[in-house]
């Protein structure tokens, strides 16, 4: 199944061009699945059909699905009440009742890292749409899978999982407090729902489509959503543009003003990423036959995914080189450090920790330079690591 993760600033349209690719993908034979994000049904009001827990067919080929956070969270936390019975007994604490709970904050991104999961699982549909929240919340919902596995790695490393059957052992002769065995089941299973997630967003079919309306705000949001999604090593598909205004307007009108501004902005795009431009049509659109006339392109199966290559470069220049594709990046915004096998690298706002190819590993960092908009980092062998007659 492949996965379209459509997202952009706030109030751009980003739902009704979600809902249109959709409708688009299904009306060209492809069976697919719309996943709303937004806790109001403004999906549903896009389509013209009312969305909600259970999945609703909208017409042949096109299923909309808009998960119930809260009662996710009410099934999960009494779940977790059943696994603690006896712990909770023994305290004395009394279960709360599932129509006394109130979703946490967080709760909406990980129904959706659960319901993207599911989808994937289901193989119901050859396409997932999802219409992500606005893009600064979607970047760090897209980074949360791969980042809390991580620090879950950090705090409980797999090779101690070992000590499990020596700890009632070093108990006895040293009290030495360690984990206890519920805490490594829980951490084994929340490790396993992440990764699921987390391969849906690598995998190679995935891909992101950004909603702006063209403008000097826009252009801002697309700048820095570009590079966000770059470090995660997400490929974007398209650029919309979205609202844009017709040529004929007369120039006497009020909209010549921000149709100069449009024209602009959209000859800048053009320049920089594969753009489409939807026009505005003078309301806002309700039913499948407005979200039609948008003309929303389908999605194209053949985009090549996000590559971050090693180059050999030993017999020219005794280095190898990793190239790490990062639009829209400026030099002065980056930093890279090093800490053992991994490289944390800082672009601007984000942040991201990579563990470095097996063969870089072997290597110290031998310096970075930031041309066209990739990262080239240097890798020097290190002569105690690396293979001898290399």
């Amino acid at each position: 199944m492949r996965t379209l993760l459509i997202t952009g600033p706030g109030g751009a349209g980003r739902t009704t061009v979600a809902a249109a690719t959709a409708l688009t993908a299904a009306r060209q034979g492809t069976r697919t699945l719309l996943l709303g994000t937004d806790r109001e049904d403004t999906l549903g009001a896009a389509l013209g059909v009312r969305t909600g827990p259970a999945p609703t067919p909208v017409e042949p080929g096109l299923t909309a699905w808009r998960p119930d956070a809260a009662q996710g969270f009410r099934d999960a936390l009494a779940a977790l009440q059943d696994r603690a019975a006896s712990a909770l007994d023994l305290l004395g604490a009394s279960r709360l009742d599932p129509e006394e709970l109130t979703p946490l904050p967080g709760a909406d991104d990980l129904a959706l890292l659960r319901a993207l999961r599911e989808a994937a699982l289901a193989e119901a549909h050859d396409l997932l749409v999802v219409d992500l929240p606005p893009a600064p919340r979607a970047l760090a919902l897209l980074a949360a899978p791969e980042e809390l596995r991580r620090g879950l790695r950090r705090l409980l490393p797999p090779e101690r999982q070992a000590a499990r059957a020596l700890r009632p052992v070093l108990g006895r002769l040293a009290g030495v407090p360690m984990p206890t065995e519920a805490l490594y089941e829980a951490t084994a299973r929340w490790d396993l729902e992440l990764a699921a997630a987390e391969s849906v967003l690598a995998d190679r079919s995935t891909a992101v489509r950004l909603v702006a309306e063209p403008g000097p705000a826009g252009a801002d949001a697309v700048r820095t959503t570009t590079l966000g999604l770059a470090l995660r090593g997400l490929r974007t598909d398209l650029l919309v543009a979205s609202r844009v205004l017709p040529e004929d307007t007369p120039a006497d009108s009020w909209l010549s003003g921000p149709l100069a501004q449009q024209r602009k902005t959209l000859e800048e795009w053009r320049g920089a990423y594969d753009v489409r431009a939807v026009a505005h049509l003078g309301h806002d659109p309700r039913g499948t036959d407005d979200l039609a006339a948008l003309a929303v392109p389908g999605v194209n199966p053949d985009a090549s995914p996000v590559e971050w290559p090693v180059t050999d470069r030993l017999a020219e220049d005794g280095v190898l080189v990793w190239h790490i594709p990062l639009p829209g990046a400026v030099r002065e915004e980056l930093d890279l450090v090093r800490r053992g096998d991994e490289l944390a690298v800082a672009a601007g706002p984000f942040r991201r920790t990579v563990p470095l190819p097996s063969a870089l590993r072997r290597c110290t960092v031998d310096g970075a330079a930031l041309r066209d908009g990739t990262l080239a980092v240097r890798f020097a062998p290190d002569p105690g690591l690396w293979p001898r007659g290399r």
